[in-house]
């Protein structure tokens, strides 16, 4: 439905239509992007069932309201751009509840500061030195386990596996059930996209199967209590309470899919623009130490993992050189910021030596920058120490199969061969 006075506000230019995800998944994003940050860098877009919505798609101007979490919130509305309530308390898992004020991404300080403090400890900088040699050896096992074949698919075999045995190591979660998390997040991250969703269309199945997963963990927990996440959140308290159930189940949700949808992709991302740049590939394995900590920030600019979030405007403010009104709604695009040309020279380009690189994929700073930034850097930088080092000659061996997603920049299947090699470890 036509969105009230919106006669004054700019509107997206002819033919950039950002609801259609088929235009995602086919690439053609960035250039309704470069359009949008050339010709109308904050605009208002319609929505045919529903409320419209203000886009930030220049760097400045999405960090600008990061930053401000007072006046850009994430708790009344939701961060998810084009859902509504019915579609937030299915994701959920029903009963009546949506994730607004429940899940740390769905909060807004103090009750976002409060509820972070409870992960904190599984995420400082001493926590990831310790996991470090643990996750190393990991990532040699990794590569072990598809050497030999000279053939895999890199997103299932390869960039999704560290990452997943990473956040089943925080989590608590056996590592024998870790794939367990990658079906449940691949179905809710997926739900527009006919490879992974679900009957019901809504994700809800996948989280109610999470859910239920998750409260049997907890129940080992109190009678084996750990040094992880789920012992700490059982025994958590907020302002003198104990998480509820729903809070508790929230917090496994997202804990499931920050932690390993996005370096996921990432890592997808990073591999396909190498392969595509076979110079840069080459320069990379010609001196990893020397190039791989700014490869990384390269690769989480290229692949910007999480496309957006929506926040809610509280008050009348002025952002980009527009007026906006309290209960606008407006959606901050990392994945256009990443590619801004006032701040990135050649943001087309795949440039490893890129510096500075002040890239916006964990977010733009503010509350609600990411939990697992330093997590997923070293993460990255193991895989694809290992990835030079033992697969050199890794080849694509066929189109990538892309997610139908305008949220998560994610990459389905990659298949490569390479000239098989021996293990490291029997």
């Amino acid at each position: 439905m036509p969105s009230p006075n919106t006669a004054s506000r700019p509107v997206v230019p002819p033919g950039i239509d950002l609801l259609d995800l088929d235009r995602f998944r086919d690439g053609e994003h960035h250039e309704m992007f470069r359009r949008l940050r050339a010709e109308a860098p904050v605009a208002w877009h319609e929505h045919p069932t529903d409320a419209g919505f203000w886009n930030l798609t220049r760097h400045a101007d999405v960090v600008a309201a990061s930053r401000d979490s007072q006046t850009f919130s994430s708790e009344a509305e939701g961060v998810n751009g084009f859902v509504t309530a019915d579609e937030l308390r299915a994701v959920g898992g029903g009963g009546g509840s949506d994730l607004r004020g429940l899940m740390m991404l769905y909060t807004d300080p103090p009750k976002h500061t409060r509820y972070r403090k409870l992960v904190n400890t599984g995420f400082t900088p001493r926590m990831i030195r310790l996991l470090e040699q643990h996750l190393r050896h990991r990532a040699h096992l990794i590569v072990d386990n598809i050497i030999e074949r000279g053939a895999c698919d890199f997103v299932e075999d390869l960039a999704a596996e560290l990452p997943l045995q990473a956040i089943a190591e925080i989590m608590g979660v056996p590592q024998e059930d870790r794939r367990l998390l990658f079906d449940w997040t691949n179905r809710m991250i997926g739900i527009d996209d006919p490879e992974f969703v679900d009957e019901d269309g809504s994700g809800g199945a996948a989280a109610a199967e999470l859910y239920g997963y998750a409260h049997q963990l907890a129940d080992r927990r109190r009678e084996d209590p750990r040094d992880d996440i789920v012992t700490k959140l059982i025994n958590a308290e907020i302002d003198g309470d104990r998480l509820s159930e729903t809070e508790f189940d929230f917090f496994m949700l997202l804990l499931a899919v920050a932690g390993n949808e996005t370096t996921r992709n990432t890592t997808s991302w990073a591999m396909l623009a190498l392969l595509q740049n076979p110079e840069t590939f080459a320069a990379l394995k010609a001196d990893p130490a020397g190039l791989m900590d700014g490869a990384v920030e390269e690769f989480l600019r290229w692949a910007s993992p999480v496309y957006y979030f929506r926040r809610h405007v509280t008050r009348d403010v002025e952002i980009g050189g527009r007026e906006m009104s309290a209960g606008d709604k407006v959606v901050l695009w990392y994945i256009s910021a990443n590619r801004d040309e006032s701040v990135f020279a050649d943001p087309f380009t795949f440039d490893i030596t890129r510096s500075p690189n002040p890239q916006v994929a964990f977010g733009g700073g503010g509350a609600h920058f990411c939990l697992g930034a330093n997590l997923a850097r070293m993460e990255l930088k193991l895989i694809f120490e290992e990835i030079v080092e033992r697969l050199p000659d890794l080849t694509l061996a066929g189109p990538p199969e892309i997610l139908r997603s305008s949220f998560i920049g994610g990459i389905k299947h990659l298949p490569v061969t390479f000239t098989p090699g021996s293990r490291r470890h029997s």
